[in-house]
């Protein structure tokens, strides 16, 4: 048996890199090991016949916490910012209306009728209590404004974001600042004007790195160094009663024994679930609770001439969600290479590219489906929703059947379990997408919470 590691972090995605980075700053012993042959889980950046694809996530909004991470990688010159004018759509009846919060825009949307249009208008001057019990988005939706805005808008909102189900999810859990503000204001329109950061402020901007999303994974593996570790599955972790966590891992095709004096674990609940199951079964109880929405994702670059709709003559935007009621089974398409420089090529002739997203909770089998099936559907409805003739020039077709964590009715309940469980069991500790958000900012910095409570355990013991 080797001399304990201080701390095993297990999970080479963004939680497990910024635990292990901030454990190492420290300067406590650390190793992160990931089962995979890469650091970064869904995030990947790849090139194909001059495009540039993000693999995962497009993009980021800016927080405190990831800003301050940016800065000490040295990141800060590598970032790009989309406009934030860039319209958004949705498509409605085959075509893209735009999407704006601002008052005029509202009261001329096709999107919703003059009955929500009114709602929206005055619900700054009704006050309304939220019911005591977790209440799903949908609920919500239809009591404060009205069903066509949840079908037109809120429900499309939803599948961007979570690719989830507006009827499961959990407002409580998933917009918890919405729920707050009709609490303390009776509004969510009053709350949300009074928690504008003031004139002049640092609003949040959407990002994305130069060389694509990998330079972030990329960067914090070039600072771990030896401390990080691919190819390397966890077979089992034990508690040894002496204080220290014994752990076996299979490292190519060897097996090693480890020892710990803590362990983060920053995998997939289910991975999680199994890793915790001989140390407290109460973890795979827990974490199996919490579903997950499958995602497959295509994206494709054209010329720009193939392209003959609307945004043809004014190639900009940030890209389209679409109602369920369409009978699409897009759930949204963003338009890479107009929100930023370097997606597609410009010569000899221009390009564009475009990253569409299917399945999602509300249609869980295209995931399923063989990989030039989904690209051919992406192909069909994208040509269709934006007039594109022609076959693209590149695409790369990406899928998981556990994408994203669901924030369901009741995940507020089985957030406080697995922290009860983290208290009745010294020297474990959680990250990942599942816990307080799944963006890349949430999980920056409710990795660095993770952090700072293992930090304190460690302290303590010495």
């Amino acid at each position: 048996m080797s001399t304990p590691t201080h701390v095993l972090v297990i999970g080479g995605g963004i939680s497990g890199l910024v635990c292990a980075w901030r454990l190492r700053q420290r300067g406590l012993p650390v190793l992160l090991l990931e089962r995979g042959s890469r650091f970064g889980g869904m995030i990947d950046t790849t090139q194909e016949n001059g495009f540039l694809f993000d693999i995962g996530p497009l993009s980021f909004t800016t927080t405190g916490p990831l800003d301050q991470l940016i800065e000490e990688l040295g990141l800060a010159g590598e970032l790009l910012h989309a406009d934030r004018r860039a319209p958004r759509y949705i498509l409605f009846r085959g075509r893209l209306v735009p999407m704006s919060p601002s008052p005029p825009a509202l009261l001329r949307t096709p999107l919703i009728g003059w009955r929500t249009k009114l709602r929206l208008l005055t619900e700054p001057l009704r006050r309304t209590r939220p019911p005591q019990d977790d209440e799903s988005v949908a609920a919500f939706v239809r009591r404060k404004f009205g069903a066509d805005l949840l079908t037109n808008l809120a429900a499309p909102a939803i599948s961007g974001i979570y690719a989830g189900d507006a009827e499961k999810l959990s407002l409580r859990s998933a917009f918890p600042n919405v729920r707050r503000w009709e609490e303390q204001y009776g509004s969510v329109l009053r709350g949300a004007m009074k928690s504008r950061p003031p004139s002049g402020g640092n609003a949040a901007s959407l990002c994305t790195f130069r060389r694509g999303m990998r330079t972030l994974p990329q960067a914090l593996c070039e600072k771990l160094a030896d401390s990080a570790q691919c190819d390397s599955e966890v077979v089992f972790i034990r508690g040894n009663g002496a204080g220290h966590f014994d752990v076996a891992l299979r490292h190519r095709g060897a097996t090693q024994q480890l020892a710990a004096s803590a362990v983060v674990i920053a995998t997939p609940t289910d991975q999680a679930g199994s890793l915790l199951a001989e140390v407290n079964s109460g973890f795979a109880d827990a974490l199996a609770r919490i579903e997950y929405a499958g995602v497959a994702q295509v994206s494709a670059g054209y010329r720009l001439a193939q392209i003959t709709g609307p945004i043809a003559v004014r190639p900009r935007g940030f890209g389209f969600l679409v109602p369920r009621t369409e009978g699409l089974r897009l759930l949204g398409t963003i338009f890479s290479s107009f929100l930023f420089a370097g997606r597609a090529p410009v010569e000899p002739e221009p390009m564009a590219s475009f990253t569409s997203f299917l399945g999602g909770a509300t249609d869980p089998d295209m995931c399923k489906q063989p990989e030039e099936v989904i690209a051919g559907t992406a192909r069909a409805e994208l040509a269709k929703a934006l007039g594109i003739t022609g076959a693209p020039v590149a695409e790369h077709v990406s899928r998981w059947e556990r994408a994203l964590p669901q924030y369901n009715l009741g995940h507020e309940g089985i957030v406080t379990t697995l922290k009860q469980l983290c208290d009745k069991t010294p020297g474990v500790f959680l990250a990942g997408n599942y816990l307080s958000g799944p963006s890349i900012g949430s999980c920056v910095e409710q990795a660095n919470q993770t952090t700072e409570a293992a930090a304190r355990f460690l302290s303590a013991r010495m």
